[in-house]
């Protein structure tokens, strides 16, 4: 947002006031964002205090922002017809697709609308993937097209519930390598771990069931779950694992369905969790009588022999969840679940009322390439360019005042800012750049100096100044 200048015609107030309604309106300032305080938006502008008091004081009658006391402005959630001054629905949803501008990361949609923003100009610190030239293979086309030719009639008629049989081979010996036993009936594909979540969710829960989750955690998770309807009982996530006493205080009080958890390479802090840990979160499920979806998406980039709560388990009380966007492509859906046999059956009747069939073309594509070594070859080297932008990412943040809460692992970093991140996000977006501020990564959103960066699109000097001389004008 550019400073504002005197005009003829329309004052200071009118033209704040003006400018952000149209972020509003845009979508650049989703509901739920808070608008920079007074003090803070006069100096960024330029104007007096009472000029903004003004503008906002304009939002507020147009219905565009609440005004919470002893907590600031914040965006109003704005029915479409409010949002198009001409009033026409239908056209101002299709001009906000096409563009698909950036938007705020305050919460967990505007998060994930950022990853189809077009980032040919500057990478984005926020961003769960990694760069497209990282992904460029030579065997995904080619293992397409041996899927066809084993099989012309795959695209062509539905595939098989629980999933194309060759890939369920082929992942129970990648399950192997990882300590994890699961027979090849064990395993069920989706469409992506994220629906492996969802559909467990679904198979395991009933509105208003208490499920415990980790904070910090991945915000979609949260967000999935509460629109399920769902109790989200958070549990602070250390180095070692979960907070086992707060786990204890929810099994006692709540009577928990289900523990929802990233055990290698946690999201956002790269946490791994240790076998003492492992060993009491499985006590306390047999103990309390509660499931564990153990998400491992992250396990490409870590050590074969990490802790995972489904290897010591055996499958009895875990389900493991397991998916191939993250290292090969985003858009290469295929996903999976290793479940105890006695939910295998309602875990595909709750397939199959979310996603019909199975995309039998691309799991047998998926099958080709984990069975030629293809994938593992191309993993090895996903890692070794992570290891390198991991090293150089780090040396830029702490160079540029920045402390890593966490040691620095995996795919993201914890970092603390020493700033409101949220304010930070909305600044560092007039800059062209999309932040994750680390209060969306809490159940019940507060105040936060943290943010997650990924180490892939943060090893750019450029970004680092940028982000440097925004956050000085916010100490």
């Amino acid at each position: 947002m550019s400073k504002l200048v005197k005009a003829a015609g329309q004052s200071l107030v009118e033209q704040l006031a003006a400018t952000l309604a149209q972020r509003i309106r845009d979508r650049l300032l989703p509901p739920g964002t808070r608008l920079p305080s007074v003090r803070q938006c006069a100096q960024q502008q330029g104007v007096s205090p009472s000029t903004v008091v003004a503008a906002y004081d304009l939002l507020l009658a147009q219905g565009l922002v609440e005004a919470l006391r002893n907590r600031g402005f914040f965006v109003r959630n704005q029915p479409v017809e409010r949002m198009d001054k001409a009033g026409d629905a239908i056209e101002a949803v299709a001009a906000s697709a096409h563009s698909m501008r950036l938007s705020a990361p305050v919460n967990a949609t505007a998060l994930i609308r950022g990853m189809f923003v077009d980032h040919q100009t500057l990478p984005q610190p926020s961003m769960g993937v990694l760069p497209a030239s990282w992904m460029e293979t030579a065997f995904l086309g080619t293992a397409l097209r041996r899927a066809v030719q084993a099989d012309k009639g795959l695209a062509l008629q539905y595939g098989d519930p629980a999933g194309n049989p060759t890939l369920r081979r082929a992942l129970s010996a990648h399950l192997a390598r990882l300590a994890v036993q699961a027979a090849p009936e064990q395993i069920v594909t989706t469409l992506g771990a994220t629906q492996a979540l969802d559909v467990a969710s679904r198979t395991l829960l009933r509105a208003g069931d208490p499920v415990m989750v980790e904070e910090p955690g991945w915000t979609v998770e949260f967000a999935r779950l509460q629109a399920l309807g769902m109790r989200v009982l958070p549990v602070p996530r250390g180095p070692q694992g979960p907070d086992l006493a707060v786990m204890q205080r929810y099994c006692q009080e709540h009577q928990p369905r289900l523990f929802v958890s990233v055990s290698v390479l946690h999201n956002p802090t790269g946490y791994s969790l240790s076998p003492a840990s492992a060993h009491r979160i499985l006590q306390l499920a047999e103990q309390y009588d509660f499931h564990i979806l153990e998400d491992d998406t992250y396990c490409h980039f870590a050590p074969e022999h990490a802790t995972r709560l489904c290897a010591l388990d055996g499958l009895q009380r875990t389900i493991y969840i397991g998916g191939f966007a993250k290292v090969l492509a985003p858009n290469w859906r295929v996903g999976f679940m290793a479940a105890p046999p006695a939910l295998l059956e309602r875990l595909v009747d709750t397939k199959l009322l979310t996603a019909l069939t199975t995309p039998s073309l691309m799991e047998g594509a998926m099958a080709w390439s984990l069975e030629q070594g293809h994938l593992r070859r191309h993993s090895e080297r996903v890692r070794s360019l992570l290891h390198a932008a991991r090293k150089r990412t780090v040396e830029l943040a702490v160079q540029h005042g920045c402390r890593f809460v966490s040691e620095p692992a995996g795919m993201f970093g914890w970092v603390d800012t020493g700033v409101d991140t949220e304010a930070l996000a909305q600044r560092m977006l007039d800059e062209g750049y999309l932040l994750a501020p680390g209060n969306l990564f809490h159940a019940q959103r507060s105040p936060s100096t943290l943010m997650r960066i990924n180490f892939a699109t943060t090893q750019d000097a450029r970004f680092w100044s940028v982000f440097q001389r925004v956050r000085l004008t916010l100490q």
